[in-house]
């Protein structure tokens, strides 16, 4: 089978190895198509500080079963599967309170151990969910993307009578968009971001207002349209946005960040406390994938808004590259492997 590699920084192949075989409790995926991530370009360029190299990248792949290990039913052959790469231990506390994603011993596919850009793909059976006939290729292999901003949600518990801000129209805040308005219908969600074209792509996604923040300053246009923001979501990830986020945040506010930067990042208390400000943050997902595949079966999200490339996956260098330079017109991107 070929697998796409990464053996050291900025070192990519597309290598034969030999096909895997699941051990027990394990199923064997034939991998038909995958989505490119920030974390994928991430390790290629050696900014991810929890890879280990050589490794095989990628955490967002669909495709179907075509074996089984010891312990699995043999039923399960056949069936067309999206794959959580959240692998956790079962035990430890943060498992015992429902949060595998931050399992003392997490372990992440594409990341820690070898992920789903290769043509099959050996994988925990629970971590394969079954992907219903209505739901199309395309957008099964888009469920990861949108367990991030179900995960992001379920601890902001958007309502109607919110009005939402979203940093950043990349992928995360896309998703964050699509889930605050078609899933929660909350009343406005404002988008901020730097590119137009990217501003165009969350009002496509159901974005109330966008605004581009380049030469402005946020709380004063805020302070003019008289806007307090009661759900923040820092989707762009710069450690400078979390003490704007508490500036102009309403009383009683929800902040969500969801960026790792090692930078410091500097914050007054005062300004949480005063207005009682809850801040979150969100990393993977614990548990996601049933919720994001109801939200599927139901229309109530649109992935194909956030499509933008495919390329086979022997091109996966100029998929990476496109999807690392052209920030105007590009967003997900899928890579074919049968």
């Amino acid at each position: 089978m070929k697998s796409i590699v990464i053996k050291q920084p900025n070192e990519l192949v597309i290598e034969e190895r030999e096909v895997p075989q699941p051990k027990s409790g394990e199923v064997r995926v034939k991998v038909k198509l995958a989505g490119i991530c920030g974390s994928d370009s991430h390790i290629y360029r050696g900014h991810n500080p929890f890879a280990k190299y050589p490794r095989v990248i990628g955490h967002e792949f669909f495709g179907v079963i075509d074996a089984v290990g010891e312990g699995v039913d043999q039923s399960r052959i056949g069936e067309r599967v999206s794959v959580d790469p959240v692998i956790s231990c079962g035990h430890c506390y943060p498992c015992s309170i429902g949060r595998p994603n931050v399992c003392t011993s997490l372990t992440v596919l594409g990341v820690h151990r070898d992920g789903g850009f290769s043509q099959y793909a050996v994988v925990p059976s629970k971590n394969a969910y079954i992907i219903p006939d209505e739901i199309s290729d395309e957008f099964a292999v888009m469920i990861e993307p949108f367990t991030i901003a179900a995960n992001a949600t379920s601890y902001l518990k958007p309502t109607e009578n919110d009005i939402a801000l979203i940093y950043g129209a990349g992928p995360m805040g896309l998703t964050s968009v699509q889930a605050l308005k078609g899933v929660y219908n909350v009343k406005e969600v404002i988008v901020v971001d730097r590119i137009e074209e990217r501003l165009d792509m969350a009002k496509i996604s159901g974005a109330d207002r966008v605004i581009n923040n380049t030469s402005l300053s946020l709380k004063d246009e805020l302070d003019k349209l008289s806007i307090k923001p009661t759900v923040i979501i820092d989707a762009a990830c710069h450690p400078s946005i979390l003490q704007e986020a508490i500036s102009i945040a309403s009383p009683a506010a929800r902040i969500l960040i969801m960026g790792f930067s090692g930078d410091a990042c500097q914050i007054t208390q005062q300004g949480i406390t005063s207005k009682e400000l809850s801040i979150f943050s969100s990393r993977l997902n614990a548990n996601k994938f049933p919720v994001v595949i109801d939200w599927l079966t139901k229309k109530l999200v649109d992935p194909k808004k956030l499509i933008t490339h495919q390329f086979d996956y022997s091109k996966v260098v100029q998929a990476i590259e496109t999807f690392e330079k052209d920030q105007k017109q590009c967003c997900k991107v899928l890579l074919t492997f049968s």
